[in-house]
């Protein structure tokens, strides 16, 4: 098989779907020509909105070419979700799991038989705070070095002001009318590792590549220059727990210092106490 075809259950979800996207959003597409016509392939996709695997899915369906995206086991258990998820043929990942490989054979064996596999790198919402790619998780990497499939990055924007990540509140901004822009980039030659041992580091390697490739996209799609390095949000993480642990220090040590100050077995002195006066004095006080 050199590709998969759309299939009922995805013709059904582009009903639905499509529609509201058409009519409440602008598109801006740049790149279809980048997507293979036949054979398996991996695209590589940033993440910054809860809104984007919509805007990315309107595009990569509107080339002829289904993706496949891997998604939270939850979402495939029961209700019209499930049964959509299970019916387009989505990838469950089972995280923290025995069976957390089998997304990984899963997404081989679909790239085997010519599908489009759709990769997350980032592996949530970006937490940048200008909202470029962060560093990338390595599941890209393996996937791509053990088939050798064309690895096409595409970047997006326009999701994010529609519905902002991590905001307090998950509203749509629908106006004014926002712009999806989706861009696909031409495939990222990994060639230089191809038949090399399948190290962290080697893995590491290729996932920098792959996230340069999106985020360079996404620097034409914005119009602006990009970080020299990708955002790391385990050394963020890692910044703001030595912090909080200094400031629980410094607060211990600030209640110590206070302790200490205050003499041992003092206490604060009690007010006075006011004498009761019975009827009898008071009206002896009144007559005075």
């Amino acid at each position: 098989m050199s590709r998969r075809r759309i299939g009922f259950w995805y013709r059904m979800a582009a009903v639905i779907c499509k529609p509201p996207l058409l009519v409440l959003f602008k598109r801006d597409w740049r790149g279809m020509e980048h997507i293979p016509a036949d054979g398996g392939f991996i695209t590589a996709v940033n993440h910054n909105s809860y809104l984007d695997p919509l805007s990315y899915a309107h595009y990569q369906y509107n080339t002829g070419r289904v993706p496949r995206f891997l998604a939270k086991a939850g979402l495939f258990k029961s209700g019209f979700v499930g049964t959509m998820m299970r019916g387009t043929g989505q990838i469950p990942v089972y995280r923290e799991t025995t069976d957390a490989a089998t997304a990984f054979r899963a997404a081989v064996n679909a790239i085997e038989k010519g599908e489009c596999v759709a990769f997350y790198p980032e592996g949530t919402l970006t937490r940048d705070p200008k909202m470029w790619p962060m560093q990338g998780k390595t599941g890209a990497a393996r996937v791509a070095l053990l088939t050798k499939a064309p690895v096409i990055p595409v970047a997006q924007w326009g999701a994010n002001e529609a519905m902002p990540p991590y905001a307090k509140e998950h509203k749509l901004q629908l106006f004014p009318r926002k712009t999806l822009r989706v861009q696909a980039g031409p495939p990222v030659d990994l060639s230089e590792f191809y038949g090399q041992e399948p190290t962290a580091e080697v893995l590491r390697a290729v996932t920098e590549k792959i996230m340069a490739a999106i985020t360079d996209e996404l620097a034409g799609i914005r119009g602006e220059t990009a970080p020299a390095e990708p955002f790391d949000y385990r050394k963020e993480i890692a910044r703001e727990r030595r912090a909080a642990r200094e400031a629980a220090r410094a607060a211990a040590a600030s209640g110590a210092g206070d302790a200490a100050r205050e003499p041992a077995g003092t206490t604060a002195p009690a007010a006075p106490a006011q004498p009761a006066r019975n009827n009898r004095q008071a009206q002896e006080d009144e007559g005075k």
